[in-house]
């Protein structure tokens, strides 16, 4: 995974996000968490388990990055700030042709950070003493079944325990320095009391025979743990790396080199970290974009599924924005660079589900309570069994004591509660990105399911935001074409966006318009001109009442018009009514669809406007919305809001504009229609990078879906433990003679973490409603 320094000052707040090494389990979290914010200078710090990241938000005139990476380090691990590397290898003493070097080389492509080198070594030294702790333990294994001397027995384990295993003494020997414990306090602790006890038989094993209690050895037992043990630190480590997949994917879209077109026509290949905002760039069929900018010659087709999840290539011509990491489909194209580095929208996005994968839901604070308090309960609970059974169990009774202690010891381990709740967040987060929605944190996604009522904003979010032609009626003697042509040819001296929907309806159906004279536009009203030897007037019903032109029957058709929420001209041909020109800001593609899977949810769904009542009513009913909130101001837009809220329902404001902003922020989820503001966006929970409705059907399908699978992850961590422990003390012996050996307590523990991790990476296979069948 990718990681890149957070940082952002708002006067005396900074942010910043350090990589920590060392952690093994949810005490270790407690530890770091608990350590940063005690520190001097920190405001609010968060310790992610699953993404082994630290986000510390701090006074900078107080503190600074290396105190903090100090005082990480003074609780027992190790920290480093992200995002610190070498310029890659391809422009590697370049002199870049009089160009600055890139301030933030591989902002999104990150291939040689240090936290991917720290994670691939912990994987390999992992690997590594798997391998040489498996083949000895077995040996050991066959070896105590064929009686082999206690003494090769001892000497097959040592490395096992102590090189094998010293990273569980590593981390006990930090954990009870500062004062705490943690998972690998109980691990050392159980391998370490089978291990001498096995050892004191070896060596005296005059004694043991003399004093009634068994002779036999456990080294199979110290050695198992520990193999099993790092099987599953080694399988969780792997399936850590999987949980970050989207990010990798995300990561990997981006082009390597750029086709820079120089002032002298001549064209170069550079690679993409050295463009710059204004750079002309050549893109080719089949060839990734590079970096966003604005289309400046040709037009094509771009694949942006990549990014947005939209299966369909969009159309793009002259002024259009194209995005870094799309694909050109069809024909070449020049472009204009206009955001680079980190300011392009796919840095944009991965620096978003970073944030959010690092990020921790509410639901998380019960495990976190829990985990502070689970590891000193666990060996006061180890202890107690060991004095029971010593002082109540059969012969040998020590044996009994020290072998059901080490199985509570082992089996108890915080890891699997731990993960519940980020590895669900990070996978979830991640998929979401996939499918065009971009979630700010696990806040925001466990709030998603909640939602009881969506407010949707009619214009651009309900609608495209611009109008078009819709309706072309005539009354006889005329044609469509031919008054559609006329009625254009005068609105291309108009500045009005209605008069611009006319125009662009005309050009769609290829007409060829001819040159208006005597133009004259009368404010609000309508306009009127001369094409060719004819004389129009275009406009409202007060206009052609005042001009004395009678309506011959087609003021009904415009009132049929309006209450569909479009909004009718009438045109005039020399002094005699023709016909109507009608436009609307139309609606998306997909809200029909997507209001309809709302409600099959059981939400709530609800359209504000400041649009008079009939034409939001007009809409409203196109998509199927029951509760219209009409002429609201956009300052009245929050209290709506709030009067929802204070019914008790928890509300979502979808919405795209500037005036939109406060209402999101005051929304208990505020969702951004990515093609909308960046005031939006930034006011917001949730951002829609399509701009369509089905995203907000996404957000709460994928919402609802991660809740799901971190619940079942915290129940069945919980349960583990609950059912796990009492077994692993004994309780089924005076009833069953069931014990569960201390072999098996570690299969179960290593399992656990496993099983949680590998329920997360379910929701990889997760897709939206709308893309199904």
């Amino acid at each position: 995974m990718s990681h890149t320094l957070q940082s952002g000052r708002d006067e005396n707040r900074s942010q910043v996000t350090l990589s920590i090494v060392g952690m093994t389990c949810a005490a270790c979290v407690r530890r770091v968490e608990t350590g940063l914010q005690k520190a001097d200078g920190v405001l609010e710090a968060s310790v992610n388990f699953a993404t082994e990241k630290a986000t510390v938000i701090y006074d900078p005139t107080a503190t600074g990055v290396e105190n903090l990476v100090e005082t990480v380090k003074g609780t027992g691990y190790d920290a480093f700030l992200t995002g610190q590397q070498e310029l890659p290898k391809a422009i590697e003493g370049n002199d870049f042709e009089g160009r600055e070097p890139p301030r933030e080389v591989g902002q999104v492509s990150e291939t040689g950070d240090r936290e991917k080198e720290a994670r691939q070594r912990e994987q390999r030294q992992l690997a590594r003493a798997l391998v040489v702790s498996t083949v000895l333990s077995v040996l050991v294994f066959f070896g105590t079944m064929m009686e082999w001397s206690n003494y090769l027995l001892l000497a097959l384990t040592t490395p096992v325990q102590f090189w094998a295993g010293w990273r569980f003494y590593k981390g006990s020997f930090a954990a009870l320095r500062h004062g705490s414990s943690d998972m690998n306090v109980l691990v050392a602790t159980g391998t370490t009391a089978a291990y001498l006890y096995s050892m004191a038989i070896t060596v005296f094993p005059s004694y043991f025979e003399g004093s009634g209690l068994s002779t036999g050895v456990y080294y199979d037992t110290a050695g198992f743990i520990i193999t099993l043990i790092l099987l599953g630190k080694f399988l969780e480590a792997r399936a850590k790396g999987r949980t970050s997949d989207a990010i990798k994917k995300l990561m990997g879209l981006q082009a390597k080199m750029a086709r820079v077109v120089k002032e002298d026509g001549t064209i170069e290949d550079i690679p993409v970290e050295q463009v710059q905002a204004g750079d002309t760039i050549l893109v080719r069929p089949g060839e990734k974009i590079p970096v966003d900018g604005i289309i400046s010659e040709g037009n094509s087709s771009i694949d942006q599924s990549m990014l947005t999840g939209e299966s369909i290539p969009v159309s793009k011509a002259l002024g259009d924005e194209v995005f870094g990491a799309t694909i050109n489909k069809t024909t070449a194209f020049r472009f204009e660079a206009t955001k680079v580095g980190k300011d392009t929208i796919l840095a944009q996005i991965v620096r978003l589900v970073e944030e959010a994968q690092g990020s921790r839901a509410p639901v998380q604070r019960l495990a976190d309570t829990i985990s502070a308090y689970f590891v000193p309960v666990v060996i006061v609970i180890a202890l107690v069994t060991f004095g029971v059974w010593y002082a109540f169990g059969p012969d040998p009774a020590f044996t009994f004591a020290m072998l059901n202690a080490v199985s509570v010891l082992i089996i108890a381990c915080p890891c699997a509660l731990g993960l519940a709740t980020p590895t669900a967040i990070m996978v979830g987060t991640g998929r979401g990105a996939e499918n065009g929605v971009l979630i700010k944190g696990g806040e925001s996604l466990e709030a998603a399911h909640r939602i009881h009522t969506v407010i949707l904003d009619k214009t651009g979010t309900i609608t495209k935001g611009e109008p078009e032609l819709t309706d072309v009626i005539v009354l006889e003697g005329i044609s469509e074409d031919e008054l559609l042509a006329l009625v254009a040819a005068v609105e291309q001296s108009s500045e009005h966006p209605l008069g611009q929907a006319i125009l662009d309806g005309a050009k769609e159906r290829g007409l060829v318009l001819a040159v208006p004279t005597d133009f004259e536009a009368i404010p609000g009203h309508g306009v009127r001109a001369a094409v060719g030897d004819r004389r129009l007037i275009v406009g409202n019903k007060k206009l052609f009442r005042d001009e004395g032109i009678g309506l011959e029957g087609l003021e009904e058709v415009a009132e049929g018009l309006s209450s569909q929420g479009k909004t009718p001209m009438f045109a005039a041909i020399d002094g005699e009514a023709a016909g109507i020109i009608a436009v609307a800001d139309t609606l998306k593609e997909d809200s029909i669809q997507a209001v309809k899977r709302l409600k099959e949810m059981g939400i709530e769904v609800a359209m504000i406007t400041g649009d008079n009542k009939r034409t939001a009513e007009a809409v409203a009913r196109q998509v199927g919305i029951d509760r219209v909130l009409a002429e609201v101001l956009p300052g009245d837009k929050v209290t709506q809001v709030k009067m929802l809220q204070e019914e008790g329902k928890v509300v979502a404001m979808v919405g795209d504009g500037i005036n939109d902003a406060p209402a999101l922020a005051q929304a208990n989820v505020g969702i951004a229609i990515g093609t909308g503001t960046d005031v939006a966006m930034e006011a917001s929970d949730i951002t829609l990078i399509t701009g369509n409705l089905s995203g907000v059907v996404t957000a709460i399908e994928l919402s609802k879906r991660t809740m799901t699978t971190i619940r079942m992850n915290l129940f069945w961590a919980f349960i583990y433990n609950v059912l796990g422990i009492p077994v692993a003390a004994g309780l089924l012996y005076p009833f069953f003679g069931i014990l569960l050996q201390p072999v098996f307590a570690a299969a179960a523990m290593a399992l656990s973490s496993v099983s949680v991790i590998t329920n997360s990476l379910r929701l990889r296979g997760f897709r939206p409603s709308h893309s199904k069948g």
